[in-house]
């Protein structure tokens, strides 16, 4: 009997199972097989009923087949679900990211019916006041469980997770109540179980307590991110493959990072480190994100500790006492994306290896003591498509930006507190924020560029041109800058009126056109179209800050004034002190500096500063008529300044409803009447000035008014009682000035008469002295002349006293 060929043997299986799959498929194609499982799909369907789903994402939750459904996965082969992935964009949402999506409600109990899920996915929605679902703990198949940003309410010290001890990625990020840890390793220890756990993120936490110097983990993680929580002491000697740590208070200097010879990513910005980077031990080359910046590190960084880095992508060093020392002519091993070097010391001349960096993404060599002419090649980095973030500020950078054909495509762009002239070409608005202050360009007319050219450059977001050379009108076709935020012109030559067309940026959070030479009236538009104004600032013309002082404005004030919304509704601390927004897919943050003259001196306050500041400044301009009673509906107010106008008639007897106040300034004025009573009833006033006036009666009782020096009252025409030390008169009505009323035509003839008076005068005068003076003939007859009337004067005189 002849044995079969093994080789044969194993062909014809096969072929057999071969046979067996394609029978199995047209099984499968000959009907339509639902592959779902019906009792999941209830699951899901009760699941869904109790969330709140405003932006859709669950719209397409109707189909019979649930597998097919948005953010579900099943087996190919069981019909399970093995995967729920619903994670929101909220956080992104809620910072000003745009068209985001998320969901919020309640979870439902049905989940515990997807016994086979292996990931489920949460994180980014808005569950508030919930406990973490305590059925969680039931689903023993999970690998990947997120749940970051959970506002949890669950005081059971997380019992739910013990059950899951298949869990491979656990992400418990900005989840609420982990505090009641004591220390990191007490945390890492619940997790001791968990033997094939490789990804832990705990980060934005409240963990506190100490890691020691020879603390080591249970078990080794691929990944382990303890970032933005407050742990103190010191790195730990067992480095993870991927460690964030950022964000904490941890001590010590930088250790030997060569002896980790997998580290992929290190993590230890805004900590406490200190001391010298070793100059003579190499950086692993394993390493793809190093991140130090934000550290007290000192010493120098070459080229030799960077040898054989081919694999690093992102270098964070910024805000360190760092020196980096490359020679002249070194050519990276590296690509990198991201580059900080911000404050860092990078020498006199610019460095020239960033030439070598085809795909970089984010640039920071700011405050980096760079004193040099930039190259052009750094220019046409700016139009790279890769191009987002580029911050050469506050170094001594010098000459001409050349004028390139190709329209800038960094999202950020900052060439601020720097030597640079001329003219500043167009390919730079391109960019969506863009700082060029404290500079030296003199563009003229046509303002920076054509007069309907910004109408090319409708995605910018912020512009800061101020403290430069700029002079001219500000431009019609700037209005088609719908997307703008923040319009900063500050401290430049711009003449002519506020163009009406800029009613249409409703986006504007500050418009500052503080020191410049505008006139006109107060654009009525600024309170009925601008509602998210927070700082308006045209003085020498903020609505947090209303500033048009130091201008030439004139006229009245609108009693528009009032919707001004962010200072007739109350403020929150709370709130967010940050203004974040997205420009091409990225989130960006910028700050908001309002200079602002506090209580006689100015300041410059910044994003913080003006969380709860509200001020209206329009002193030094040519404001006349009343004070609209409009003003005290703004009772959010904290400071309000109308000095130095020519504002007359009473001080609106509402104004003790700005309650808010702490400084009020109306000095150097033609105010008249009596102070209103009701001024008295701001207890939070630190600051009164009410000078030179012609204000009269009694200064109202209070303990605040009476607390102020008589300076603040002081030339006025008739003010009596504390802190003066004059007293009023019982039943003496207080005196009023006599205001005569001349219509332009009386002012002109009262006017004209004078002057012909004075002329007459000169004119007469002269033409008889005059003639004396240099005709002789004329003078010896004048003189003959008064001789004999003198003559004839004492004759008679003496004549008459003989009678």
């Amino acid at each position: 009997m002849s044995i079969m060929n093994p080789f044969c043997f194993k062909l014809i299986q096969i072929i057999f199972l071969m046979c067996l799959v394609l029978q199995a498929d047209q099984l499968v194609c000959s009907k339509e097989v639902v592959r779902c499982i019906q009792s999941e799909r209830q699951a899901l369907l009760q699941f869904k009923s109790g969330l709140i789903d405003e932006f859709d994402m669950l719209s397409f939750w109707t189909t019979e087949d649930c597998c097919q459904w948005y953010g579900i996965g099943c087996s190919n082969i069981t019909g399970h679900v093995l995967m729920l992935d619903l994670h929101g964009d909220y956080n992104y949402y809620y910072y000003g990211g745009g068209n985001r999506f998320y969901i919020r409600g309640d979870i439902h109990n049905s989940l515990m019916e997807l016994q086979q899920l292996k990931y489920l996915n949460l994180r980014g929605n808005y569950f508030t006041d919930i406990s973490i679902p305590g059925f969680i703990g039931s689903l023993r198949n999970l690998r990947y469980h997120d749940l970051s940003g959970f506002d949890n309410r669950d005081h059971n010290g997380g019992q739910w997770l013990s059950n899951l001890t298949s869990l491979t990625h656990l992400h418990m990020s900005s989840i609420l109540n982990l505090d009641r840890f004591n220390s990191l390793l007490e945390m890492v220890a619940d997790f001791s179980t968990f033997t094939s756990l490789k990804t832990l993120d705990l980060s934005y936490n409240k963990l506190s307590g100490k890691i020691t110097e020879g603390g080591s983990l249970p078990f080794l993680f691929e990944q382990l991110s303890i970032a933005s929580n407050s742990l103190e002491g010191v790195i730990p000697k067992s480095i993870w493959m991927n460690a964030y740590l950022s964000s904490n208070q941890i001590n010590g200097t930088l250790p030997n990072l060569s002896i980790f010879s997998f580290l992929e990513i290190f993590d230890i910005s805004e900590n406490r480190l200190n001391g010298k980077i070793f100059e003579d031990i190499r950086f692993p080359t394993t390493l793809r994100i190093l991140e130090l910046s934000s550290n007290s590190l000192s010493g120098v960084i070459s080229d030799f500790h960077f040898y054989g880095m081919s694999m690093l992508r992102y270098l964070y060093l910024s805000d360190n006492s760092i020196a980096l020392r490359f020679t002249e002519n070194w050519v990276p091993p590296f690509q990198l994306h991201d580059i900080g070097m911000g404050s860092c010391k990078l020498g006199l001349t610019f460095p020239k290896w960033i030439l070598t960096q085809k795909y970089l993404h984010y640039l920071d060599i700011s405050n980096a003591g760079i004193s040099d002419n930039v190259p052009e090649w750094f220019w046409a980095k700016l139009s790279s498509p890769e191009c987002s973030n580029m911050n050469i500020l506050n170094n001594n950078l010098k000459g001409l930006i050349p004028n390139l054909q190709a329209k800038s495509q960094c999202s950020f762009l900052s060439l601020s507190s720097n030597e640079f002239e001329g003219s500043t070409p167009p390919f730079l608005l391109g960019s969506g924020l863009i700082d060029l202050s404290k500079n030296k360009f003199s563009d003229s007319l046509p303002f920076l560029c054509e007069s309907d050219c910004w109408s090319n450059f409708k995605a910018l977001a912020y512009l800061d041109l101020s403290h430069n050379n700029f002079s001219g009108k500000i431009p019609t076709s700037m209005g088609s800058l719908v997307e703008l935020r923040a319009l900063i012109l500050r401290n430049n030559s711009l003449t002519g009126e506020i163009p009406s067309s800029l009613m249409n940026c409703t986006k504007l959070v500050m418009l500052d056109l503080r020191e410049n030479r505008l006139e006109g009236l107060i654009p009525y538009w600024i309170g009925s179209e601008l509602k998210d104004l927070q700082i308006l600032s045209l003085q020498r013309i903020n609505s947090d800050l209303f500033d048009l002082s130091l201008n030439n404005l004139s006229g009245h004030i609108p009693k528009c004034i009032q919707n001004l919304t962010s200072m007739t509704q109350k403020a929150s601390s709370q709130g967010l002190s940050t203004h974040l927004y997205l420009i091409n897919s990225d989130l960006f943050e910028y700050d908001l500096d309002a200079f602002l003259t506090w209580k006689g001196v100015e300041h410059v306050f910044n994003n913080n500063g003006l969380v709860l500041l509200k001020v209206v400044d329009l002193s030094s301009n040519h404001f006349s008529e009343e004070i609209p009673p409009e003003i005290a509906d703004l009772i959010q107010l904290v400071s309000l300044n109308l000095s130095r106008n020519n504002f007359a008639g009473k001080i609106p007897s509402n104004i003790g409803n700005l309650t808010s106040l702490d400084s009020l300034d109306l000095s150097r004025n033609k105010l008249l009447g009596s102070i209103p009573p009701s001024l008295s009833q701001i207890d939070r006033l630190s600051v009164l000035d009410l000078s030179h006036n012609q204000l009269s009666g009694k200064i109202p009782t209070s303990t605040q008014l009476q607390s102020f020096n008589p300076s603040s009252y002081e030339d006025n025409l008739d003010l009596c009682g504390p802190p003066f030390v004059k007293f009023c008169v019982k039943g003496k009505p207080p005196h009023e000035p006599k205001v005569e009323v001349q219509d332009d035509e009386d002012l002109l003839l009262n006017r004209g008469f004078y002057i012909s008076l004075t002329f007459g005068f000169i004119i007469g005068f002269w033409g008889v002295f005059g003639s004396i003076l240099i005709k002789r003939s004329w003078r010896h007859a004048y003189f003959r002349f008064m001789n004999n009337l003198v003559d004839n004067i004492y004759v008679k005189y003496r004549w008459g006293r003989n009678d």
